[in-house]
């Protein structure tokens, strides 16, 4: 249980892989290709007219199938790195997780190798006859000649949905697109879970210096953490903890991730229950970390105002969405930095940081620019008036103030 964050991490890997699905289709087709041949080998309940295949025409045909399969997922899997080049070149190297995670194209490429990996163990089970004289009939798997062509019609049609799903996945609108819904998602459900309490028992947090800390003894990205835990452990053991660093935070071997209270020298077997809470990766990640959606938003705009590229209406529609996410956030985000869950204490998001983090980073690079600096200040205002929070307001207004006025900044 106390590796569950990072279990959670793992999960998250193997989504934003090519390999995952793919293989376990491979395997699939291994277990198909035995059990069909066992059938054909047990019984024959197909009609007469389907039985006239001889020994040369399945071995031609399952050859021309698994070879055809396997060359065009080659082809396939090269479109696909082609792609995914393109896509991080010109829109971030942060947004090549998006293109991993795609389902589409991780399907496309696992049908084909799952149609070549059978096609090739039903060719394998083939036979002519054998025997001093050739008296031991011929095998001729007829039903699983039948699914390989069942499965080679599937490859087809996934090879004409993979052509036409490319295209839409590296298109600008879509990217951006999919960004801000999966942002809007994760503020809503980041604003829509109030602190619970302890057995309906609200617990004051001590506010004196913490009696001790503990680090996470490595360096990285924090990617998941486990809040569960985290009380379950503080409840257990009667003491407080402050977690200073949640999901997307970088931290070295000596940051001091969790401030406790309670006991003076956790043990050893305690602390590093603390640090199973959490999980370090390379970068950052999506899951409980709605600032990265927002940062990959925030460089497409960049990249798209560089001098190299200079498109404007692809930063107006980042903003666009970036303006969804900030609208399902303004009445729903606390304004406090901290929130108290029974004896454990985090940092959340509230709505000045958000918008600084969005809009505010965006102004530098788009502040030259009639088209993008008046959309800017249409959504920001659009916002300001929709918004019934006194606070959200207060925090949009600031940031109009200083588009308005860039020098007295």
């Amino acid at each position: 249980m106390s590796k569950r964050a990072l279990i959670a991490k793992y999960l998250e890997d193997i989504r934003a892989s090519y390999w995952f699905l793919p293989t376990n289709l491979a395997l699939f087709a291994v277990i198909l290709a035995q059990l069909s041949l066992w059938v054909d080998k047990e019984t024959v309940f197909l009609p007469e007219a389907w039985l006239t295949t001889q020994v040369d025409g399945a071995r031609s045909t399952l050859a021309v199938m698994s070879q055809a399969t396997i060359g065009v997922a080659g082809v396939m899997f090269s479109i696909t790195i082609v792609a995914v080049s393109f896509a991080s070149g010109n829109f971030g190297p942060r947004l090549i997780g998006n293109f991993m995670r795609d389902r589409g194209t991780q399907w496309s490429l696992g049908i084909l190798i799952a149609t070549f990996v059978y096609a090739l163990l039903v060719l394998r089970a083939v036979q002519s006859p054998y025997g001093p004289d050739g008296d031991n009939a011929a095998f001729v798997p007829h039903l699983s000649i039948l699914l390989a062509f069942g499965l080679t019609a599937i490859s087809v049609m996934a090879m004409i949905y993979y052509v036409h799903h490319i295209p839409e996945i590296i298109n600008v609108s879509n990217i951006s697109a999919g960004l801000g819904r999966r942002l809007k998602a994760a503020l809503e459900g980041e604003a829509g879970q109030p602190p619970s309490t302890t057995q309906g028992t609200i617990i004051d947090f001590p506010e004196s210096a913490p009696d001790c800390t503990v680090s996470l003894r490595d360096c990285g990205y924090i990617q998941t953490w486990n809040k569960e835990l985290l009380k379950q452990l503080a409840q257990e053991h009667d003491i407080f903890v402050a977690v200073q660093h949640v999901a997307g935070d970088f931290v070295s071997p000596n940051t001091a991730v969790l401030k406790i209270w309670n006991v003076s020298e956790p043990s050893d077997e305690l602390s590093q229950s603390f640090r199973d809470c959490f999980a370090l990766g390379q970068n950052p990640t999506e899951p409980q970390n709605p600032l990265f959606i927002v940062s990959q938003l925030v460089e497409m705009v960049a990249r798209a105002m560089s001098p190299g590229v200079n498109d404007p209406f692809t930063a107006v529609n980042c903003i666009n969405w970036l303006y969804v996410g900030l609208g399902a956030a303004t009445d729903l985000m606390s304004q406090l930095d901290f929130r108290t869950d029974g004896r454990v204490q985090y940092p959340v998001i509230n709505f000045a940081a958000l918008l600084d983090a969005s809009f505010g980073r965006i102004e530098p690079y788009v502040r030259d620019d009639r088209i993008v600096m008046s959309h800017l200040f249409e959504v920001t205002d659009r916002l300001a008036q929709e918004t019934e929070n006194k606070q959200a307001k207060a925090a949009l207004q600031g940031l109009i103030d200083r588009l308005k006025n860039p020098a007295d900044t």
